[in-house]
């Protein structure tokens, strides 16, 4: 008779979930999503957080990430879910776990989960793009020429190929403006698929003003994610 094969251990559920709001700020834009997994595990061992895990033959620690903003944006508002096997006090979790954490990738807030998963409510984001060396006046006419627009497609280019889809729709607003001589564009985005993200609008933005063009490389930063009212993000904690 054939042995059985053995069934894998089944874990116990979580006894808390704790959300964490985290920033990339500095050279730490450049950490890719994957990388950040790796730190965060990482820093999670090194302060002996008393993880909960999944079930089955290859356990691993139960953390949620939603929406992660590309590689290469800075960001103040990215979050994460994480399942402890025992309770713990937040605020001492979140300073143990900052003590591990590498230069630029910093946690910013802790709370406990209030039912619902970490994503709910993440509807819309708000980004900065920062424009050194590009002309105030064409970012600012062709910001304007773009939400006169009912649609305004573009293309990306994705793992399956070329991809054209509307980046008007999902944009709420823009702000044009110029601080310290750096043009500035503040962009309200709301998730949607396929997500519009700001180089898509940018390059929207060109393909509307030939005179407005990206000279060099922008700065992206996602300055809140939350829930989209009257095109404006409110952030959820």
């Amino acid at each position: 008779m054939a042995a059985q094969k053995q069934q894998p251990e089944q874990q116990a559920p979580p006894v808390q979930r704790l959300q964490i709001r985290y920033a990339k700020r500095g050279r730490a834009r450049f950490t890719s999503h994957r990388d950040f997994v790796r730190a965060f595990e990482r820093a999670l061992r090194r302060a002996n957080v008393p993880m909960a895990y999944s079930s089955g033959f290859n356990p691993h620690p139960r953390i949620s990430y939603v929406n992660s903003s590309p590689t290469g944006a800075a960001t103040e508002a990215e979050y994460l879910e994480i399942g402890l096997a025992e309770v713990c006090d937040p605020q001492k979790v979140l300073a143990k776990l900052s003590e591990a954490m590498p230069d630029g990738l910093v946690l910013r807030e802790i709370r406990e989960a209030e039912g619902g998963k970490v994503g709910d409510g993440l509807e819309a984001s708000v980004w900065r793009v920062e424009l050194p060396g590009a002309d105030g006046r064409a970012m600012a006419d062709a910001a304007r020429l773009f939400l006169d627009c009912d649609r305004m497609e573009t293309e990306r280019m994705t793992k399956h190929g070329p991809r054209t889809f509307d980046a008007r729709a999902d944009v709420k607003g823009i702000s044009a403006y110029v601080t310290d001589g750096v043009p500035m564009l503040d962009l309200v985005i709301a998730h949607s698929e396929p997500l519009v993200r700001p180089d898509d609008v940018l390059r929207a933005l060109q393909e509307l003003h030939p005179a407005f063009s990206v000279v060099d490389p922008p700065k992206l930063t996602r300055l809140v994610q939350g829930r989209l009212e009257l095109n404006r993000v409110i952030a959820p904690w």
